[in-house]
């Protein structure tokens, strides 16, 4: 099946995984959905990941976290900001903050795809992916 947007199905695989309180979820790779797997690992949003390497694209396969008491996810919400139909792009002067610094805006960079705080660090803007929080 030939998805038109792959980072939304990305996020969208996540949202539903946890909706329906998955430990694993499984997404086909790409360079772009390693690196935002890793973002969300380093920042605490997800338990653990794996890259394997089979077939011609390969699959991610991510532990999701949830609370250990009240059994909530980790990741509250997950927002699709620049569409294929409608890009978003941020200088550095106008980085977006997601929640007053709580969350996460993952953008696309001509250095790579960082957080927005990484992007202020190195001065650069980009295409505004996604919010996570």
């Amino acid at each position: 099946m030939k998805v038109t947007d792959p980072i939304a199905d990305f996020l969208t695989r996540i949202r539903n995984a946890q909706k329906a309180n998955h430990r694993i979820v499984e997404v086909p790779a790409s360079n772009m959905k390693k690196r935002l797997t890793e973002i969300l690992y380093e920042h605490g949003f997800i338990f653990r990941y794996k890259f394997e390497e089979e077939g011609p694209q390969g699959t991610i396969k991510i532990a999701l976290k949830y609370d250990p008491v009240t059994k909530s996810p980790a990741i509250k919400g997950l927002t699709r900001v620049s569409k294929p139909g409608l890009r978003k792009y941020a200088g550095v002067g106008e980085m977006p903050r997601v929640l007053s610094g709580l969350g996460l805006a993952i953008v696309s960079t001509s250095k790579g795809v960082m957080t927005e705080k990484e992007a202020k660090r190195q001065n650069v803007g980009g295409e505004v992916l996604c919010y996570v929080y």
